[in-house]
């Protein structure tokens, strides 16, 4: 597929080119009205489909309560999401970097899983038994998918409850609260919050025998490449898919925004959850308007031609 002849890095210009020409587009009134689908007669696809993927953004998580960084007033303290998640601010003060990490993952283990999630797990349970399957594509690092039971789960932007040694590159799961002593309690985001500069020695450090390396968030930050082995996966999904859901996703971060698309043009049925319509919902054969934590556990909920194992 086209998305594996690049890396991110060489992709970024192109995107760019997109998004400026994307962001110009003008939704005729029409499609800014168009009227969710028929769900009956996407439940007789999905009754059908034998290799679901779902494609997830911050909308299916935004009922659990998680912020999003994004926009107006998406500050931790007086940064941008942006300022921080980077490799060069993690060079420049590993403390703060830390201590805006360590706020978000704290506040998740506060989350729960939201109906979305939670229809989406047991979709995946019941038709696996059925010898039909459910793939998750998500560019959420929460880990709510996981927390939910959700176990065919590619993480295309890493995870928050995984770090990375930047000395031997281990990557591993980690649930610590806190992530080490240092850090407990820290991480405000109040503005008038001081930095707690904690020398980077006491930091998360690696446990691989001999390393004691300094670790960090096993995120995708801006500027960096997608883990090529996670794309490969997600291209072999949407290659073979017989059904794809978009939920929750504004179509705009790529090139995950490529996703959908891309399983339509092969002529696979799509449908889109979601609270507003984007450039892409156009190309897609449903639209569900509404939250997904309402929209998508009726969608997914056993069909009638279902055998009950």
């Amino acid at each position: 597929m086209i998305l594996l002849q690049f890396s991110t890095r060489t992709l970024i210009p192109q995107v760019g080119n997109c998004l400026r020409k994307t962001s110009k587009l003008k939704l005729t009134r029409i499609e800014m009205n168009r009227p969710s689908s028929d769900l009956a007669e996407f439940r007789e696809i999905f009754a059908k489909a034998k290799h679901i993927t779902i494609l997830t953004g911050a909308g299916a998580s935004a009922e659990s309560g998680v912020p999003t960084f994004r926009g107006a007033g998406g500050l931790w303290r007086k940064w941008k999401a942006q300022e921080l998640a980077t490799p060069e601010a993690f060079g420049r003060n590993p403390s703060r970097v830390w201590e805006f990490y360590h706020y978000r993952r704290e506040l998740m283990l506060s989350k729960s899983p939201n109906s979305a999630h939670i229809a989406i797990a047991e979709c995946e349970a019941r038709l696996s038994k059925q010898g039909r399957k459910v793939v998750v594509v998500t560019q959420n690092i929460d880990d709510l998918h996981k927390r939910a039971g959700s176990k065919n789960v590619l993480e295309i932007h890493g995870s928050l409850f995984k770090t990375r040694c930047t000395n031997c590159n281990n990557v591993t799961e980690n649930y610590k609260s806190p992530i080490c002593p240092e850090l407990a309690g820290k991480g405000a985001p109040d503005p008038n919050t001081e930095d707690a500069k904690v020398p980077v020695e006491n930091l998360p450090r690696c446990k691989e025998s001999g390393c004691n390396g300094l670790l960090r968030p096993h995120v995708v930050w801006f500027g960096e490449t997608l883990d090529s082995d996670i794309l490969t996966e997600v291209n072999n999904e949407l290659d073979i898919c017989d059904l794809c859901l978009v939920v929750g996703t504004s179509s705009v971060v790529y090139p995950a925004a490529l996703f959908g698309p891309q399983v339509a043009a092969r002529g696979v049925p799509v449908a889109e959850f979601n609270t507003d319509i984007t450039n892409a919902s156009k190309t897609f054969t449903f639209y569900f308007k509404g939250r997904c934590g309402i929209t998508l556990p009726p969608a997914l909920a056993r069909h009638e031609s279902e055998v009950i194992f």
